[in-house]
């Protein structure tokens, strides 16, 4: 593709990789069939040609964009989805978050959406303001079940949220004999999982107890810096990976875990946003190099669940597409006893995609919709993920749904633990 960066946008650490990423492209066209957002609407401007397009105008040029860009690459779901189908090897991701970061410097929204954006970056990301949020949502259940667009979003995600205990602060010890302790990895405490599905974590630490893994609650961290990342805020989201390297740092462990995928892909990416900082881009390298995620980690184990359920398995885009963990889910399940049933399109984007599904309530409803019909139609017993915004997203589908949980829930289960709530609130026979 023709381009007419400058010398020093090309040298720029930061501008370097999008640029990088323009020259790449050859306008093929094979990303289209992969996208969800122009497989639902077949606009080449909501597709990976198109917006790539868009945002080579954009940074060229410099300044304010103009509204038909940042609408369109708001739109995208950074599900990157695309680099899957590309012969060019081109890297999507560098280009879509350097463009959301020069529309956060460079474009003037309007009120409702600053003040909106804001709330997602500054509330969000703690999860103790996030509980008094839910509380907000069940007091106002009545008002809250009619608001419109993105406030309707974000009180539907408030009113189908069952919390299951506190947020664990200790983890069991490893239980295979004398010498039990394999490794011993820091688990950060994350957002929004921590207040909307405190249980995730329990289970988590439990079915890794029984690897050999212990789990230590890394004082100091919070938010993987993921949510503000999604929408540009690059100094919020560089805070929030500062205070994780910094707690990380302080004491002496074998690897550092959260236990969404979305987060664990954050984390594993964490030291492009620190391009160029001679202090904090090698600490944010060895941050990523100790981070992991609950597949990296958990082993299969043959079990028998008190019930061998139907699983069908939502592989979330970070997942597939940035930890490149596919398959590894389904042998979990599998070796637990479970049976995992294919559905179609299971690779595209379900509609959360971190902050997509409050920001884009209307196409996220409508890929959500696409994927729970796929789903449905496999006529599961149960619907499993292992990213906590997925399971939100999906749970507050329409119709008659399956329970809806995260692995690490049903392997517990499986093992010995205890019976995951949604389980328990279903009328599966348990």
């Amino acid at each position: 593709m023709r381009y007419n960066f400058t010398p020093e946008q090309i040298a720029d650490p930061q501008m370097g990789p999008a640029a990088q990423a323009v020259r790449s492209c050859v306008h093929c066209g094979f990303c289209t069939a992969t996208c969800p957002t122009y497989v639902e609407l077949g606009d080449e401007r909501d597709s990976p040609r198109g917006r790539i397009i868009l945002m080579k105008d954009m940074l060229e040029k410099g300044g304010a964009p103009t509204p038909e860009q940042v609408y369109h690459i708001d739109r995208c779901l950074s599900c990157l989805n695309c680099k899957t189908a590309c012969p060019s090897s081109v890297n999507y991701q560098r280009l879509v978050d350097h463009a959301r970061a020069h529309i956060q410097d460079h474009y003037q929204r309007p009120l409702f959406e600053r003040a909106l954006r804001w709330t997602i970056a500054k509330v969000m990301t703690r999860p103790a303001l996030v509980r008094v949020g839910l509380l907000m949502a069940r007091l106002g259940a009545p008002v809250a079940r009619l608001l419109p667009g993105r406030l309707g979003a974000m009180a539907k995600m408030g009113l189908i949220a069952r919390p299951s205990g506190p947020e664990p602060t200790h983890f069991p010890k490893p239980v295979l004999g004398p010498a039990t302790v394999i490794q011993r990895i820091a688990i950060m405490p994350g957002c929004v999982q921590g207040a909307l599905a405190p249980q995730i974590d329990s289970a988590v630490g439990r079915v890794l107890a029984r690897r050999g893994i212990e789990l230590v609650a890394l004082e100091g961290s919070g938010c993987c810096g993921a949510l503000p990342h999604h929408m540009g805020r690059e100094d919020d989201s560089r805070a929030w990976a500062k205070k994780a390297i910094t707690a990380y740092e302080a004491g002496t462990y074998d690897g550092v875990l959260i236990t969404a995928t979305g987060c664990s892909a954050q984390l594993k990416d964490i030291a492009q946003q620190f391009a160029g900082d001679p202090v904090w881009e090698p600490r944010a390298k060895a941050f990523a190099a100790a981070s992991r995620d609950f597949l990296d980690l958990c082993t299969p184990m043959a079990a028998a669940p008190p019930r061998a359920f139907r699983v069908a398995y939502h592989p979330a885009c970070s997942l597939q597409n940035s930890l490149k963990l596919n398959g590894l889910s389904e042998k979990l399940l599998e070796a637990a006893g479970f049976m995992i049933v294919p559905f179609l399109e299971s690779h595209l984007c379900c509609g959360s995609a971190g902050t997509y599904s409050i920001l884009q309530p209307e196409l996220s409803g409508r890929l959500r919709r696409r994927k729970l019909g796929n789903i449905l139609a496999s006529n599961p017993d149960v619907l499993a993920s292992g990213n906590i915004g997925c399971l939100q997203h999906l749970a507050a589908g329409e119709g008659d749904l399956p329970p809806i949980l995260h692995i690490a829930e049903l392997l517990d289960w499986a093992e010995g633990g205890p019976v995951p709530p949604a389980l328990a609130a279903s009328n599966l026979n348990l």
